[in-house]
């Protein structure tokens, strides 16, 4: 209890163990906290999500990335990570959520779910894949209702209606239909996203123009019940039979740790974080963000190949200072 770090950092994903690496380069005394399994995010992608990024960049601390296609999958990520957190003995203290954060006398108390720890710095690298964006309509608490889409065997032969246009809505409509299920698409604009990925979008738009895929346009769900759904469309309410919602309807930072720390938000719909672009601290001294959690609300402007290098831009600022 009487120990204090040079820095603790938030979250065990590729961002947060970029940090390790680089605070270890550093010679800082520092400790890596993930609520959840290494990469916990990556882990609970879809099992046969493939990367939009090629696998070259991806790479970290100068360990080649190895696949079998230029795009890696989910299981290829997963053991990329496991050697970095291995190759650097990395110190990650593994299923230990943090739940309060105080600044106290220009240092900080992080409170877990197993026990304290007194810190100089913090860096934040929480992601935005823990807290789904809700659609806020009654049965949205419905069993039936999942924010995280796994694979297609259970949905073998089941109605299922997927919410959502973007790459992760996309793939669990492709995929529970190709295995039998009978799908509907429930999409706020006239199409699916643009940004989809460009060798699946194709595919999609043919299953929807076919009549394979049912996609209510410009609609919205409107009430969820134990058999069917009812959708608000432009032309009235439409209810169907269903027997699963499939809500990827995108995710969010953790905002509560940035509110506890005093972290300020931009005012606007992207409520992005302050902070100094030079060394990533936050309006807050000694508070660093990395990855995205820097974007807020805007969860397409920071992706891991575009983040590694806050790692090394905070680790030396810290160990500056505390020098």
């Amino acid at each position: 209890m009487n120990k204090i770090f040079d820095v603790i950092i938030v979250g065990g994903g590729p961002i947060g163990l970029a940090c390790g690496v680089e605070a270890q380069k550093q010679g800082l005394d520092y400790l890596i906290l993930e609520k959840g399994a290494l990469t916990n995010s990556i882990f609970n992608y879809p099992v046969n999500m493939r990367f939009f990024s090629t696998s070259e960049r991806l790479e970290m601390a100068g360990i080649p990335f190895m696949s079998v296609e230029n795009k890696p999958t989910r299981t290829e990520a997963l053991e990329y990570y496991r050697r970095i957190y291995s190759h650097f003995q990395l110190k990650v203290n593994l299923y230990e959520g943090v739940q309060t954060l105080k600044k106290i006398d220009g240092q900080f108390e992080i409170t877990t779910t197993k026990t304290q720890y007194q810190t100089k710095k913090i860096v934040l690298a929480t992601g935005f894949y823990d807290l789904p964006n809700l659609m806020n309509v009654p049965g949205e608490e419905l069993p039936k209702v999942m924010h995280y889409y796994k694979e297609p065997w259970p949905f073998i032969s089941q109605k299922v209606l997927v919410v959502g246009g973007a790459n992760s809505a996309v793939d669990a409509a492709l995929e529970t239909w190709r295995k039998g299920a009978e799908v509907s698409m429930v999409l706020l604009d006239e199409e699916v996203d643009q940004n989809v990925k460009y060798w699946v979008r194709p595919d999609i738009m043919n299953r929807i123009k076919e009549g394979s895929i049912q996609a209510y346009t410009k609609s919205k769900i409107k009430e969820i019940r134990e058999k069917e759904v009812v959708i608000s469309t432009p032309d009235g309410d439409v209810t169907i039979a269903n027997d699963w919602v499939l809500a990827m309807t995108g995710y969010k930072p953790n905002f509560a740790l940035l509110d506890q720390l005093g972290v300020e938000l931009s005012l606007d719909e992207k409520r992005q974080p302050c902070y100094d672009q030079a060394n990533q601290e936050s309006n807050v001294p000694g508070v660093y963000l990395a990855g995205v959690v820097c974007g807020g609300l805007n969860t397409r402007e920071f992706f891991i190949e575009n983040s590694i290098v806050h790692a090394d831009s905070i680790m030396k600022d810290i160990r500056g200072k505390l020098n």
